[in-house]
C-alpha cells in the first residue's frame, strides 16, 4: 500500500478523543508551568537584559524535549521516554508524543498529570516568595546565590 497508506491508517487507528484532552490538559499544564517560571525569572530583575541569565535554565528542558521527540518516536516504550514523559519540564512535550503513539501505561498518565500539577503549584509558590523579596531590591544584580537567599525567607 506505500508510505500514505501506513499514514492513513496510523491516522484513523489513533484515539482522538484522548489525545485531545491530553493536548489541552498538557498545554495548560505546561502553560502554567513555565508562566510560573517565567514570572519568577522576570520578578527577580529589574532590566530585560539582565533576565537572560534565569531564562537559559527555564528554555533548555523545552529544547530538549523537541529534540528528544524524535527519539521517543522512534522507541516510545524505552526508559529514556517513560522518564522524560513524568518529569514536568519535558512531560508537557514528550507525554503527548507517547499518548499520539498509542504506546503508554495509564498509570505513567495518571503519575505525569499528577507531577505536572503539584510542580505547578510548587513553582508558583516559590515565584511568589522570589516576588514577595525581589520587588523590594530594586536595582540590585541578582545571582543565583541570591535568588538562593530569597526562598529561604
Amino acid at each position: 500500500m506505500g508510505q500514505a497508506g501506513d499514514y492513513i491508517e496510523a491516522a484513523f487507528s489513533m484515539n482522538w478523543t484522548l489525545v485531545a484532552l491530553c493536548f489541552i490538559f498538557y498545554f495548560l499544564g505546561g502553560y502554567l508551568l513555565y508562566g510560573s517560571l517565567m514570572a519568577a525569572a522576570g520578578s527577580a530583575v529589574d532590566a530585560e537584559a539582565d533576565s537572560q541569565q534565569f531564562l537559559v535554565p527555564i528554555t533548555i528542558p523545552l529544547i530538549a524535549a523537541i529534540m528528544l521527540s524524535q527519539l521517543v518516536i522512534v522507541n516510545p516504550e524505552s526508559t529514556i521516554a517513560t522518564v522524560f514523559s513524568i518529569f514536568p519540564l519535558t512531560s508537557p512535550i514528550i507525554m503527548l508524543v507517547r499518548v499520539s503513539m498509542g504506546s503508554f501505561e495509564w498509570w505513567e498518565l495518571a503519575l505525569s498529570m499528577i507531577v505536572l500539577i503539584a510542580t505547578f503549584i510548587g513553582t508558583v509558590a516559590l515565584a511568589g516568595k522570589i516576588y514577595r523579596t525581589g520587588i523590594l531590591m530594586y536595582g540590585k544584580k541578582v545571582s543565583y546565590r541570591e535568588l538562593w537567599k530569597w526562598l529561604k525567607y
